[in-house]
């Protein structure tokens, strides 16, 4: 049972007419849907957090990549010194 028809049905038993039950069944159910749209913008859904997740992934993975070719080249120019000092002595 939907909860419009359990507040229409609860508003009849009170001893209000069909139609304002009805009309504030329909209120019910309006101001449920507007909290329900503020809310879907604000909160994340599922694909939004592995479409989230694949772009922090994506980003680890290049700056990943950029360290370890700094890495090697600070390594190959480390061992350029060493060499060109024990040259020079």
């Amino acid at each position: 049972m939907s909860i419009d028809r359990i507040v229409f049905q609860t508003f009849r038993k009170l001893g209000a007419p069909d139609e304002d039950a009805a009309q504030f069944a329909d209120e019910i159910h309006a101001a449920i849907d507007r909290r329900y749209e503020l809310h879907a913008k604000q909160l994340s859904t599922r694909g939004d957090l592995e479409t989230a997740k694949a772009e922090i992934i994506k980003e680890l993975s290049k700056q990943m990549a950029d360290l370890q070719r700094w890495t090697v080249t600070t390594i190959i120019a480390a061992l350029a010194f060493v060499v060109a000092a024990i040259k020079l002595f």
